[in-house]
């Protein structure tokens, strides 16, 4: 299967962009899986909610919302452009930003889930020795949970290799700038005779997308097997 050299910048520019999603979004995941297994607050539904409404909002919504927002317009984006010169409309920023927040809500589930299954009695106990609380989530809590983490990431990988509405309408569709695998598909079914190239993408989208779900599975089993080994 050859690609044209438009086809692989598209590819290329996909991986990228959810590489950059997944690597940014982890930290503030981590942060909020633990917020919301671990603290009881007022608002904790409201925050659950917020963190899950991009599953079940259009992505067309999404990206309009990211659009007002981070726009150059926008309250968020007026003063990141001009404090710190960081662009997200209608650049590959702001594509890694829509991907970020459209596969945010499977990482924060699987990590949340990998949290609750952890015995609190571990973390008590090394509470009682004198360890403080972040000592105490670095060597206790953060190895067992391990799996859902890694699960998590690559499940938010996928996800963001496979966005098209919000992307597309925060960032457009620029060819070498924000048109990922999904929008250069979209662009080849609208010409005549790009039916050959949007199945090769499709086939590269739905290929990437399957091994990066069976590397979640592999991946899970393998860090649960060597943690019930020590």
């Amino acid at each position: 299967m050859t690609l044209t050299a438009e086809e692989w910048t598209a590819m290329l520019l996909s991986l990228k962009v959810s590489a950059v999603a997944v690597v940014f979004s982890l930290p503030v995941g981590i942060a909020v899986a633990w917020l919301l297994s671990r603290r009881e607050f007022w608002g904790k539904t409201l925050v659950n909610g917020i963190v899950h409404l991009p599953l079940i909002m259009p992505p067309v919504v999404t990206g309009y919302l990211l659009l007002i927002t981070f726009g150059r317009k926008g309250s968020v984006g007026a003063f990141l452009e001009s404090w710190f010169g960081l662009v997200f409309s209608f650049r590959w920023t702001g594509a890694a930003l829509a991907a970020a927040v459209m596969g945010f809500p499977l990482l924060v589930r699987s990590i949340r889930l990998s949290m609750d299954a952890v015995d609190r009695r571990l973390e008590a106990a090394a509470a009682t020795l004198g360890a403080p609380p972040p000592y105490v989530f670095v060597t206790v809590t953060l190895p067992l949970i391990l799996p859902g983490i890694a699960a998590g990431a690559i499940l938010a990988f996928a996800k963001a290799m496979g966005e098209f509405g919000a992307t597309i309408t925060f960032v457009s569709n620029i060819p070498g700038e924000t048109q990922t695998l999904a929008s250069a598909i979209y662009t080849y079914t609208q010409v005549p005779g790009g039916d050959v190239a949007a199945m090769r993408l499709t086939l590269i989208s739905i290929a990437i997308s399957f091994a990066a779900l069976i590397a979640s599975e592999v991946l899970a089993r393998r860090l649960a097997a060597r943690m019930g080994e020590g």
